[in-house]
């Protein structure tokens, strides 16, 4: 973990009452340990965000196919 990145341990009960701040904290590089009786349960971490999002159509003009892309090959004679 870098200095940036801290970790903080807190119990359901507490965790139930600040989950906004939580999340927030989470979000910003914190890790937040939530636990019952003092024992670890689960890691609040936020999740991965794509890196970009694709466009639609973005490719066109960039494939071609030939004109008998569809027709039947002769190595497959046999199969039909």
């Amino acid at each position: 973990m870098s200095e940036e990145d801290t970790m903080t341990q807190i119990n359901i009960h507490e965790a139930k009452t600040q989950l906004s701040r939580l999340i927030q904290a989470a979000l910003s590089g914190e890790e937040i340990i939530i636990a019952k009786d003092h024992k670890p349960l689960v890691k609040l971490v936020p999740l991965e965000q794509p890196k970009a999002r694709r466009e639609l159509g973005s490719a066109r003009g960039q494939i071609k196919l030939s004109e008998d892309f569809d027709a039947p090959l002769d190595d497959f004679q046999d199969y039909r």
